[in-house]
C-alpha cells in the first residue's frame, strides 16, 4: 500500500549545509536525549528491553520470532481494552435489542477503522520516541493545545463515568444490592493508588493483571452466549449484509462512537515506549512496528468477539421484544434472569462478573490514559501516584454527582450513558485529525511518514466519522433545542466545533517551530554527498 521506510530512505531531501555544501539527511528517531526527556523517560521497571539480540547489526528487518513476539505482546491488549468498557458493553447490548444482528457489519468495520487508528497511533509512538499529546504541545500554538487538552478531558471524563458506573452497577449486583451505586463509584474510585503499584512491580505485571480481566470477560460473555444459543446463520448475515434503519441510527452512531475512542488513540502512542527499541535504527523501528501490527491486530480481535457476544446475546433475546426500548446496564443482568433463569451458575452473576472486569480494567486505563494526557499536553511533571489521583478526581467529581442526582430510576442512567456515548463519539475529531496530521509530517516522522495511499484512507475514515458527528449535531438541534436563546447558544457552539474541525484539518505544523528545530539537530544524520 505504501512504500516502506526503508526504501524511501534513499529519496530523502537534500538539504543545503551552512559550510560543506549539500548533505543527504535521514530523518531518524533521535539519537541522544536532552535533560528534559530523561526527566520524561519511563522508570527502567516500566521498560522491557526486546534486543536480546543488540549486538547484531541487520541489513535489514530481523526475521521474525515467536519469542520477540511475546515480548512485544502487552500494549495492545492495554490499549484493547477500551474497545471494552461498559460503554461499549451497553453500546452492544442497546444496539442487539433494538437492531437484532443487523448493526453487527458495523461493529466489525467500526473496529477495523479503530485498528487502523491505533496502528498510527504506534507508529507516531515508536518512531519519535513521544506520545502524541506531548508532540501536540510543541507543534501547536498555546490556544490550540490546550483547547486539545480541554476536549481529550471531556473525552476521557465522559468515557470514565460509564466505566466507574459500570463497575458500580456490577458490584451492586454481585452483592444483592446491598452495595447502592455511589458507594459502588467510590470503591472503584480507588483503582489509581492500584495503578502506582504495579508501575512499580513493572510493567509484565501490570500487562498481567489486565490479561485476567480481559479473559474473565471472554469467559463471561462466550459463557451466556453458549447459553443463550443465538442464530449463527443470523449472525453471519449481520456481518456480512450492510443494513442500517431509520430507527436504528443512534445506535448505529453509538456502535462507532464506543470503538474509536479518543482517549485511547494518545495512549497507545505512550504504551509502546514500553518495549526498548534502539531508536538509532530504522530496521529496528521497523521491527517493532511489524510486531505490533500483529499484536494489536490480536487484541482488537478478541475485542470484537467479545462485544459480538455480548450483541448477539441481546439480539437472541430481546429483539422485537417490549423490553428493547428500555433495556440498559442497570436493568440488563435482571432481564436476562427473568429470561433465562438461573440454573448452576445464574446468568445474573455471570453478567455482573463480565461487567465488573470490564469497569475495572477500563477505569484503570482510562486513569492511564490520563496521565499521559494531562502531563503531555500541560508539560506538568509530578509523582505518579499523585498525577493518577488528579486524574482520577477530574472523573470522580462528576461521577458522584452523576450517581447521586441521575440515580432516580433504571432508565436515567441509561440514558445518560448512551448520551455519553455521542458525546465521545463528538470528541473524535480531536485526536484522530492531531494523528493523522503528525503521522504524515515528515519533519516530526522522518522515513516513517505514511504514504499517500495510507494517509488518503485514514483521511477517508475520519471524514466518515466527522459526517457521522454532523448528523448527530443536525440531528440533536432539531430534535432536543427549544427557545430562541438556547437554540443561539447551540449554533455557536456548532459553529465554533466546526471552525476548530476546520483549522485542524489546514493546519500544517511549521518547519521552524521550537521541537522540531530542537529534535532535527540531535535525529538527523547527515553524511556527505
Amino acid at each position: 500500500m505504501t512504500d516502506s521506510p526503508i526504501s524511501r530512505q534513499e529519496n530523502s531531501p537534500k538539504r543545503p549545509n551552512d559550510s560543506n555544501g549539500e548533505f543527504k539527511r535521514l530523518l531518524v528517531p533521535e539519537t541522544s536525549q536532552s535533560e528534559d526527556e530523561r526527566r520524561e523517560s519511563p522508570p527502567e521497571n516500566q521498560v522491557l528491553n526486546v534486543e536480546e539480540d543488540r549486538d547484531k547489526t541487520y541489513d535489514s528487518v530481523p526475521p521474525f520470532s515467536w519469542a520477540k513476539l511475546w515480548k512485544f505482546t502487552g500494549p495492545g491488549f492495554l490499549m484493547s481494552i477500551a474497545f471494552l468498557d461498559p460503554g461499549n458493553i451497553e453500546g452492544d447490548l442497546q444496539a442487539g435489542a433494538v437492531a437484532g444482528y443487523s448493526l453487527l457489519w458495523l461493529l466489525l468495520w467500526a473496529t477495523l477503522m479503530g485498528l487502523l487508528m491505533q496502528l498510527l497511533s504506534a507508529r507516531i509512538g515508536v518512531a519519535t520516541g513521544r506520545h502524541l499529546a506531548e508532540i501536540c504541545r510543541n507543534e501547536y500554538p498555546s490556544w490550540a493545545r490546550i483547547l486539545l487538552w480541554f476536549m481529550a478531558e471531556v473525552a476521557l471524563i465522559g468515557a470514565d463515568i460509564q466505566e466507574v458506573i459500570g463497575s458500580a452497577i456490577a458490584l451492586q449486583i454481585l452483592t444483592r444490592g446491598f452495595l447502592p451505586i455511589w458507594v459502588g463509584v467510590i470503591i472503584t474510585s480507588f483503582d489509581c493508588f492500584l495503578i502506582s503499584y504495579l508501575e512499580k512491580c513493572g510493567m509484565r505485571k501490570l500487562e498481567g493483571l489486565f490479561a485476567v480481566l480481559i479473559a474473565t470477560m471472554a469467559l463471561s460473555f462466550a459463557w451466556m452466549f453458549n447459553e443463550t444459543k443465538p442464530s449463527v446463520e443470523e449472525l453471519f448475515i449481520g456481518i456480512l449484509v450492510p443494513k442500517l434503519g431509520s430507527k436504528t441510527i443512534r445506535e448505529a452512531v453509538g456502535v462507532v462512537g464506543c470503538v474509536i475512542t479518543p482517549h485511547n488513540v494518545f495512549l497507545h502512542s505512550a504504551l509502546v515506549q514500553s518495549r526498548k527499541t534502539d531508536p538509532k535504527e530504522i530496521n529496528r523501528v521497523q521491527e517493532a512496528l511489524n510486531y505490533y501490527t500483529i499484536e494489536s491486530s490480536a487484541a482488537l480481535f478478541v475485542s470484537f468477539m467479545i462485544n459480538l457476544f455480548v450483541t448477539a446475546v441481546f439480539a437472541k433475546g430481546f429483539y422485537g421484544t417490549k423490553q428493547a426500548d428500555s433495556i440498559g446496564l442497570v436493568n440488563a443482568g435482571h432481564y436476562l434472569q427473568e429470561k433465562y433463569g438461573g440454573g448452576v451458575f445464574p446468568i445474573l452473576y455471570i453478567w455482573g462478573i463480565g461487567l465488573l472486569a470490564a469497569g475495572q480494567s477500563s477505569t484503570i486505563t482510562g486513569t492511564y490514559a490520563g496521565q499521559f494526557i494531562m502531563e503531555g499536553f500541560l508539560d506538568l511533571q509530578m509523582e505518579q501516584w499523585l498525577s493518577a489521583f488528579i486524574t482520577r478526581s477530574f472523573a470522580i467529581v462528576p461521577t458522584m454527582f452523576v450517581a447521586i442526582m441521575f440515580n432516580t430510576s433504571e432508565g436515567s442512567l441509561d440514558v445518560l450513558n448512551e448520551w455519553l456515548n455521542i458525546l465521545q463519539s463528538m470528541q473524535i475529531p480531536f485526536a484522530v485529525i492531531p494523528l493523522l496530521t503528525m503521522v504524515s509530517n515528515e519533519h516530526i516522522m522522518g522515513v516513517f511518514k505514511i504514504g499517500p495511499s495510507l494517509e488518503k484512507l485514514a483521511w477517508t475514515v475520519a471524514l466518515f466519522v466527522m459526517m457521522i458527528n454532523g448528523y448527530l449535531l443536525l440531528d440533536f438541534f432539531m430534535a432536543e433545542v427549544e427557545g430562541f436563546l438556547v437554540g443561539f447558544l447551540v449554533f455557536a457552539g456548532v459553529v465554533g466545533y466546526i471552525s476548530f474541525i476546520i483549522y485542524l484539518v489546514s493546519y500544517r505544523s511549521s518547519q521552524s517551530s521550537s521541537w522540531s528545530s530542537l529534535e532535527m539537530s540531535e535525529r538527523v544524520v547527515s553524511t556527505e554527498t
